[in-house]
Protein backbone atom coordinates (compact mmCIF):
# COMPACT_ATOMS: atom_id res chain seq x y z
CA UNK A 1 0.00 0.00 0.00
CA UNK A 2 1.69 3.45 -1.15
CA UNK A 3 1.98 6.24 1.35
CA UNK A 4 1.18 9.58 0.98
CA UNK A 5 2.77 12.71 2.36
CA UNK A 6 0.46 15.67 2.97
CA UNK A 7 0.74 19.48 4.05
CA UNK A 8 -1.98 21.95 5.86
CA UNK A 9 -2.05 24.91 3.86
CA UNK A 10 -3.81 26.51 6.77
CA UNK A 11 -1.60 25.35 9.87
CA UNK A 12 1.84 23.97 7.94
CA UNK A 13 1.15 20.37 9.50
CA UNK A 14 3.05 17.50 7.96
CA UNK A 15 1.92 14.13 8.03
CA UNK A 16 2.01 10.79 6.49
CA UNK A 17 -1.00 7.97 5.26
CA UNK A 18 -1.13 4.51 3.88
CA UNK A 19 -3.79 4.31 1.81
CA UNK A 20 -5.10 2.06 -1.14
CA UNK A 21 -4.80 3.65 -4.41
CA UNK A 22 -8.30 3.77 -4.84
CA UNK A 23 -8.66 5.84 -1.14
CA UNK A 24 -10.02 9.07 -1.89
CA UNK A 25 -7.50 11.87 -1.14
CA UNK A 26 -7.60 13.53 2.54
CA UNK A 27 -8.80 16.79 3.21
CA UNK A 28 -9.36 17.54 7.01
CA UNK A 29 -6.35 18.59 8.81
CA UNK A 30 -5.90 16.55 12.13
CA UNK A 31 -4.12 19.15 13.82
CA UNK A 32 -6.35 22.26 12.76
CA UNK A 33 -9.07 20.66 11.40
CA UNK A 34 -9.13 22.89 8.61
CA UNK A 35 -10.15 21.12 5.03
CA UNK A 36 -6.52 22.27 3.60
CA UNK A 37 -5.19 18.81 3.07
CA UNK A 38 -2.57 19.20 -0.15
CA UNK A 39 -1.12 15.79 -1.29
CA UNK A 40 2.53 16.39 -1.67
CA UNK A 41 4.58 15.29 -4.38
CA UNK A 42 7.45 13.35 -3.10
CA UNK A 43 9.37 9.71 -3.14
CA UNK A 44 7.50 6.68 -3.30
CA UNK A 45 6.56 4.97 -0.61
CA UNK A 46 5.30 1.27 -0.01
CA UNK A 47 4.69 -1.38 2.24
CA UNK A 48 4.57 -5.30 1.57
CA UNK A 49 1.55 -6.77 2.98
CA UNK A 50 -0.11 -10.21 3.10
CA UNK A 51 1.71 -13.40 3.09
CA UNK A 52 4.50 -14.29 0.77
CA UNK A 53 7.22 -11.89 1.57
CA UNK A 54 9.88 -13.87 2.71
CA UNK A 55 14.02 -13.01 2.73
CA UNK A 56 14.48 -16.01 0.39
CA UNK A 57 11.90 -15.37 -2.31
CA UNK A 58 14.28 -13.40 -4.91
CA UNK A 59 17.07 -15.65 -3.63
CA UNK A 60 19.48 -17.90 -5.39
CA UNK A 61 21.91 -20.30 -4.94
CA UNK A 62 24.40 -19.51 -1.41
CA UNK A 63 22.48 -16.22 -0.42
CA UNK A 64 19.51 -18.05 0.81
CA UNK A 65 18.69 -18.19 4.16
CA UNK A 66 21.05 -15.24 5.38
CA UNK A 67 19.09 -15.28 8.53
CA UNK A 68 21.01 -18.20 9.76
CA UNK A 69 19.96 -21.52 11.49
CA UNK A 70 20.71 -24.20 8.19
CA UNK A 71 23.58 -24.99 7.41
CA UNK A 72 24.66 -25.64 3.39
CA UNK A 73 25.50 -28.72 2.75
Amino acid sequence: MPIYDYQCASCGHQMEAIQKFSDSPLVDCPTCKAPELKKLLSMPGFRLKGNGWYETDFKTGAKKNLAGGDKAD
